[in-house]
């Protein structure tokens, strides 16, 4: 049997997998959705399922697995152990006993590990300063500092969805008053658009047919986002800024309007702007990432 690793990225509504081989190729990859119905955790159902699968048809489970997952991370980088208000029963989990495997499973926050997918194979591919924020469910973040994944003191590092942009404005689940996540986060736009709208889908379908009252909920989320990223900038000095996530796929209607608004918001040395580019890897960057740093404690513990 060749050499696997596995990659797992669970976020609010969807868990993906990716299995590379000996070479870092995609063997298989898949994106599952789930629906909280009971107290068991749907999304361990789903992991469940395709753990079942793969040892059915590789024959095992690969010595190096990964999994991504919001939240912060304990100390000794194989659960999550904080994660406020989502994914009942994710907290503590240790993911070698969840799946009676030979091996510890190392855990990494999923902002952090799609970060880390992008600069193995992705838009972050040779920089050494980046920032990259995910726009999804919620709004996560990571940051790569002298070409190493910036964690802080307690994980919390990166956490680029829970910087504050208005101080009158509501908390969000990690209690930060008007926070980047409440202002562009999928899981706040019903709230933000006083009941029309469940999904950014939906708002920008809106957008596109005249309606102005989309068209004015999206440019004011574009504009809070500006005002994060022109914050960061200042903070971090990256190369680049790289965006991912369900709503970065929003393709034009993200990225015009979005770079007009830090024309007028970026501070500029000289002639020099910072990137602003796309994720690369898509929706599998964090289970890539996840893969990723699985064969770094693999080959550590070697």
């Amino acid at each position: 049997m060749q050499p696997l690793t596995l990659g797992w990225d669970l976020g609010g509504t969807q868990i993906k997998h990716v299995l590379l081989g000996e070479q870092g190729e995609i063997l298989e990859q898949s994106i599952e959705t789930f629906v909280q119905d009971g107290k068991d955790p749907a999304w361990k159902a789903c992991i469940q399922k395709t753990t079942s699968r793969i040892k059915q048809k590789w024959g095992s489970l690969p010595e190096a697995i990964g999994l991504a997952a919001p939240g912060l991370v304990s100390r000794d980088g194989c659960a999550i152990a904080h994660m406020p208000g989502r994914l009942q029963g994710l907290e503590g989990l240790r993911w070698q006993e969840a799946l009676n495997h030979s091996r510890p499973i190392p855990v990494i926050n999923d902002a952090q590990a799609a970060l880390l997918g992008e600069a193995h194979l992705g838009a972050a591919m040779g920089m050494e300063q980046v920032v990259m924020i995910t726009l999804g469910t919620g709004v996560g973040g990571a940051a790569m500092v002298d070409g190493r994944l910036l964690k802080g003191y307690l994980g919390r590092a990166g956490h680029m969805g829970h910087i504050s942009l208005d101080v009158d404005g509501p908390p969000d689940i990690c209690r930060t008053p008007g926070s980047l996540e409440w202002a562009i986060g999928n899981a706040t736009l019903t709230e933000r658009s006083t009941g029309r709208f469940a999904s950014t889908h939906d708002l920008l379908t809106a957008r596109i047919s005249g309606d102005q009252e989309a068209d004015r909920i999206w440019l004011r989320s574009i504009h809070c986002l500006a005002a994060g990223i022109t914050s960061l900038i200042n903070l971090f000095d990256p190369e680049a800024v790289i965006l991912g996530g369900g709503i970065a796929s929003a393709g034009s209607q993200l990225f015009d309007p979005l770079n007009e608004a830090l024309r007028q918001m970026e501070w500029c040395v000289g002639d020099h702007r910072v990137k602003l580019l796309p994720a690369q890897l898509g929706e599998y960057a964090g289970a890539i990432g996840a893969a990723r740093m699985a064969t770094e404690w693999l080959q550590q513990s070697h």
